[in-house]
């Protein structure tokens, strides 16, 4: 089972307030808490409670894992209206939006506990024996890392966002309160990354905590700052001189030899479905544990596999169900299979285009391979719009020691960021620092691509060579989409590159077209094309309560 660090702590009141002043919630966590933070056990328990916010449903269970990351050229949500959470994916939800609100909040949750442990722990630590000490600095580097994970899910959804950089800040009224620029966010993002970086060790070498398990590490903040760089230099900020700077810490960050690919793809996802911590390729993973399993459990599980798993139906006493509410977009899955000429591995792990039903498992279609099924035009076309994601097959992969028999919760974990991802961070930023591809932009991208198609001994079958700027650039893009797929990447990733919009309207276009080939129909389903407008959809809208109670702040363009 999972590390328990992440079942609710008894002491979490001294953890925290719930919640920014500027939300106007009244704080009422505050007691006893200047009695803490006595030495370092206290501290870890603490930040530990910090950490915790990372799984709640408007964060990394829900919300930021797949509901804001829906509607690309790879995912859509199941069905074919706007009603109930269906309003999220396909881009028609208002600036009153619940769940909107509900992630900012959390986001800003988190940041307020941060802030006030490192605001505690600063005035404790230079009371703790030497041991403690050491600690105490490393919980520190921690604390800025899970802040600037926040900041950085805040600027690059919102844009324009309030910087509360200490605790005092969220006790101001909130008609005092402004946006900061995001050049500005990300320059605190990149402070906090930069300190972290200097002071945490490798996961490898960490000798220090007693259970470095799902903790930041130095490759974690090297990691998470080429991420950050890279989106820094997208859209909508836009700054160029980013490009070199991501190269260099992730290139930092290769060459240190303390991160690899795991030797198979699938690893990934058995690993990540039973709660096995392997630090080689995991960077930051967020871990969900549960031990009960009841409805009205508090324990920290999550949704993962189950909204966004195989399609399944309950048994009693021996599964849950999966409604399969992320769908794979089906034009993805005919290009992947037709520019891989179906030796790509990840394509079968990634997309399940069967599901479970009483019987246990039906494919689609007859007995023919995945590939058959998929290119024969004589098979419903509807049938083939209901595939959704494999990585999270929690009948294939899950044992029963981490099983969990709930038709809504699993205790499967999120990554967050892999080692892989920061191999195609760096080729990207490499090639757009240069100008064009260098031989270690290639060597890192086919780096990828080999171990995606099994690490064949021919590797002319997966490598890359010869290409311009721009030939490397759509390759980076397909690649990120193949290697990522479903991974929450998608989105933001087509925001940052500046062609979400068209991206969507493109893929619109694609699946018409393809439908129309199969049945001679137009009724494919594609909602998100619909409501999805450029100069609008790129951006989270500025909740409105937030707006209503902060006079000062602009609404993001297109919302008003």
């Amino acid at each position: 089972m999972k590390h328990i660090y992440k079942i609710f702590l008894t002491f979490l009141c001294v953890a925290c307030a719930l919640s920014c002043s500027f939300l106007k919630e009244q704080s009422y966590t505050e007691i006893e808490k200047d009695n803490y933070l006595n030495n370092a056990d206290e501290a870890q328990n603490v930040l530990l409670g910090a950490y915790r916010t990372l799984i709640e449903d408007a964060a990394y269970s829900m919300n930021l894992s797949f509901l804001l990351n829906m509607g690309t050229d790879i995912s859509q949500v199941e069905g074919s209206t706007t009603e109930n959470w269906r309003i999220i994916p396909t881009n028609a939800f208002p600036t009153t939006q619940s769940e909107i609100q509900e992630t900012w909040r959390t986001l800003y949750k988190c940041i307020y506990r941060t802030n006030d442990f490192l605001e505690r722990i600063s005035v404790k630590i230079d009371s703790y024996d030497q041991t403690d000490y050491a600690l105490g600095v490393l919980y520190i580097a921690e604390a800025r890392c899970l802040r600037a994970m926040c900041y950085f899910e805040l600027v690059r959804r919102w844009n324009r966002i309030p910087l509360m950089k200490d605790t005092a800040m969220s006790y101001a009224d909130p008609s005092t309160l402004v946006q900061a620029d995001p050049a500005e966010v990300y320059e605190f993002i990149e402070q906090d990354l930069l300190y972290a970086i200097e002071v945490l060790p490798y996961a490898k070498d960490d000798h220090y905590r007693s259970d470095n398990r799902y903790r930041f590490s130095k490759g974690a903040a090297m990691g998470l700052l080429a991420k950050v760089y890279c989106t820094w230099a997208g859209w909508p900020v836009q700054d160029a001189t980013k490009w070199e700077a991501a190269a260099k810490i992730a290139e930092r960050l290769i060459y240190s030899g303390k991160h690899d690919l795991l030797p198979e793809y699938e690893t990934l996802w058995k690993n990540t479905c039973n709660g096995v911590w392997d630090p080689t390729e995991s960077l930051i993973e967020i871990s969900f544990y549960s031990p009960t399993t009841g409805s009205g459990s508090s324990d920290p599980c999550g949704r993962i596999g189950k909204w966004n798993g195989v399609r399944t139906t309950a048994l009693a006493g021996e599964r849950g169900s999966c409604a399969g509410n992320v769908k794979v977009v089906h034009t993805f899955v005919v290009d992947w299979r037709n520019r891989s000429a179906g030796k790509d591995l990840r394509c079968d792990l990634s997309v399940a285009n069967y599901r479970y039903n009483n019987d246990w498992q039906l494919w689609v279609g007859t007995d023919a391979s995945a590939a058959d099924n998929d290119a024969n035009p004589l098979k419903k076309q509807k049938e083939k719009q209901n595939y959704t994601p494999a990585k999270w097959d929690v009948l294939k992969y899950v044992e029963p020691a981490n099983q969990m028999i709930n038709s809504d919760k699993s205790n499967v974990n999120w990554y967050f960021l892999r080692y892989a991802d920061v191999l195609l961070l760096y080729a990207e930023a490499l090639n757009e620092w240069k100008g064009g591809p260098t031989t270690e932009a290639y060597a890192a991208l086919n780096k990828v691509r080999r171990r995606g198609y099994g690490n064949p001994s021919n590797t002319s079958v997966c490598d890359l060579s010869g290409l311009d700027c721009e030939g490397f650039r759509k390759a980076i893009r397909d690649e990120r989409a193949w290697e990522l797929a479903f991974e929450g990447h998608r989105r933001t990733d087509l925001v940052r590159w500046g062609i979400y919009s068209e991206t969507v309207q493109q893929t619109d276009a694609a699946l018409r077209d393809w439908w129309d080939w199969g049945s001679n129909s137009s009724s494919y389903n594609y909602v998100v094309a619909k409501y999805t407008q450029k100069n609008k959809s790129e951006l989270l809208p500025i909740p409105q309560r937030e707006k209503d109670l902060c006079t000062q702040f602009k609404q993001n363009p297109g919302w008003e």
